[in-house]
């Protein structure tokens, strides 16, 4: 009998695959969506142009349209553009391209625990360049270690904490590595700063981004990468044909082409952030750390796997990041709605009344 698994590379088989156990509750807030949907405006707007639109007939294979609106829409040149099943697909066609056996690739940790999987599958070798106690990159030692990289990964901000990279450190990043760059910008339009003024100057940098945030349409999955149409045009050979269907290719052409209507939704949850931050802090116990991002990392007093536990009792959703490098005492809390907010602070404080408050 064949042994078929012995036929995975042994790198592969030592992995945990990227999962997220699926759980219902009244308040959501463990993913970073938006709490906000999609206006009804521009659903019907989609909605008319699908049914105008053949299904039976395959996308068009190179999406010009939507092409053309994120290049206005987002200031770099249309032939520097490649979109995306989400902004996931995304970061496998690039390292699919650039990591092979004895690639480096640095990735600043705690981070999106994407990157390391697909860079160990592609067999690659991770340098894990640990954030500063203060949970802010480590610039120092990030220079230090990208200098002889093949690729870097920054997520600014950074899922899960929250920090940015200041875009002089970027700059100087750009300059003193021999590698590529990739900054993952998923949470960039909560942070109002972006890297894409720098891909005029630096030909090795590549920006990622994302619909499913800001954008309200995690559900469509759809995601551009920007950076210089030499690297388009090798990265476009790790993507698959028609990865994007003709739903979610209306949907975000009409989110750009009515973006002013989820703007003032993007600055509320902004608003909510900052209020939200602050009554965290008025919490015994609970240590939240400044974010750029629509959500919060939180240190806890209780253990987090407890902690998650009686506010999901409670009808309260959070991530327990508690397996990532330097979180053990650590939830994620997504930016909901106000109501929402003060449904996860009411939930929080009771939970924290409980037993076995502190852990030693």
């Amino acid at each position: 009998m064949i042994d078929t698994v012995s036929k995975i590379k042994p790198s592969v088989r030592q992995l945990q695959a990227y999962t997220l156990r699926h759980f219902e509750a009244q308040v959501k807030i463990n993913q970073n969506e938006n709490p906000y949907d999609m206006p009804e405006a521009i659903k019907t707007e989609v909605y008319r142009t699908i049914c105008q639109k053949a299904w039976s007939r395959y996308p068009a294979f190179v999406p010009s349209a939507l092409i053309a609106k994120l290049a206005q829409f987002s200031g770099w040149k249309s032939d520097g553009i490649l979109v995306g099943n989400g902004s996931n697909e995304l970061i496998e066609a690039v390292l699919m391209v650039t990591v092979e056996h004895g690639s480096h690739v640095v990735i600043p940790q705690p981070t999106f625990t994407l990157y390391k999987l697909l860079t160990t599958v592609l067999g690659g070798e991770s340098k894990e360049v640990f954030l500063t106690g203060n949970l802010e990159f480590d610039i120092p030692r990030l220079f230090e270690a990208s200098a002889r990289a093949d690729v870097t990964i920054i997520c600014s901000p950074n899922n899960p904490t929250g920090c940015i990279i200041q875009p002089s450190d970027l700059k100087e990043l750009l300059k003193t590595t021999a590698g590529l760059v990739i900054v993952d910008e998923a949470y960039h339009e909560f942070s109002r700063q972006t890297a894409v003024p720098l891909l005029e100057q630096f030909e090795n940098l590549i920006v990622l981004r994302t619909f499913s945030k800001a954008m309200a349409m995690a559900g469509l999955r759809v995601g551009y990468l920007l950076a210089h149409p030499e690297l388009v045009q090798e990265i476009s050979k790790a993507k698959l044909p028609y990865n994007l269907n003709v739903f979610s290719m209306a949907a975000a052409e009409a989110a750009i082409d009515h973006f002013d209507l989820l703007q003032p939704r993007i600055d509320l949850l902004i608003q909510e952030r900052e209020r939200l931050y602050r009554l965290l802090q008025g919490i015994p116990g609970v240590n939240p750390y400044p974010s750029q991002a629509n959500f919060i990392a939180l240190e806890t007093p209780r253990k987090p796997g407890d902690l998650f536990s009686a506010l999901y009792a409670d009808g309260i959703l959070v991530r327990d990041v508690s397996q990532y490098p330097m979180l053990g005492k650590f939830l994620r809390a997504s930016v909901g709605s106000r109501e929402e907010n003060d449904r996860f602070l009411s939930a929080l404080k009771k939970a924290l009344e409980g037993p076995n408050e502190v852990d030693e």
